[in-house]
């Protein structure tokens, strides 16, 4: 059996559907967690969806974990410490530990603000990747 799993998580007009959180007193509409849908070792990850308007209502931060926020749809905005960011289709945003978070939907926007949280923590990856080997020899598996 070799290690990798799929996850159909549906297009981005199906997240805000998905009914999940971390426990039960944080979990939301539009909130899903891949790591708990696949078995993740060294990151996790969560797919999101807020309507406009629709707002985080806390603040957080972490000791260890580094998070990638990648905005796929929507506008919003991000408080990072005391700074607001403007975030949209295209914007990555990375949190480092210590660094207080929270994220809104623009009240005026059209469609729901969607992004992917990526989190991950361990130890410090290679600027280059010193693990994967290559074979440029290997024909792809699909044939046109």
């Amino acid at each position: 059996m070799s290690d990798y799993q799929v996850l159909e998580m549906g297009g981005l007009d199906q997240w805000r559907s998905h009914y999940g959180g971390f426990r039960p007193q944080s979990s939301r509409d539009g909130r899903r967690v891949v790591d708990h849908d696949l078995e993740m070792t060294y990151i996790g990850m969560t797919a999101n969806s807020f309507e406009p308007g629709e707002q985080a209502g806390y603040w957080h931060t972490h000791t260890r974990v580094e998070e990638l926020y990648v905005f796929l749809d929507g506008f919003g905005q991000m408080g990072l410490n005391d700074v607001v960011v403007d975030v949209g289709p295209g914007t990555v945003v990375r949190v480092g530990p210590g660094v207080w978070r929270t994220w809104r939907a623009m009240p005026d926007t059209p469609e729901q603000l969607r992004w992917l949280c990526i989190r991950a923590g361990g130890y410090e990856l290679p600027h280059l990747p010193d693990d994967s080997t290559r074979d440029e020899e290997r024909p792809a598996p699909w044939t046109d």
